[in-house]
């Protein structure tokens, strides 16, 4: 049986965000689709251009979102 893979399940397989076997069966179906490899070529050139940095909160700012989730709820009840 033929898989139809959406643009969001290529996405997730740019990212790295599937599993063994929905990698290995995607990575099958880019050998042997020419539309869907197209698709994926198309997706992961866009994904190229996108910067990757990453970003990480400040140490006092972390401790002032957890300092105010220890509060209690005050919402007037």
């Amino acid at each position: 049986m033929k898989q139809c893979y959406t643009e969001e399940k290529l996405v997730q397989f740019i990212y790295g965000e599937c599993d063994i076997l929905e990698r290995l069966e995607i990575e099958d179906a880019l050998e042997n689709d020419f539309f869907l490899r197209d698709s994926y070529l198309s997706l992961f050139d866009a994904y190229k251009l996108l910067p990757h940095e990453v970003f990480s909160p400040s140490q006092n700012s972390v401790y002032r979102i957890l300092e105010y989730s220890s509060k209690p709820c005050a919402m007037g009840v």
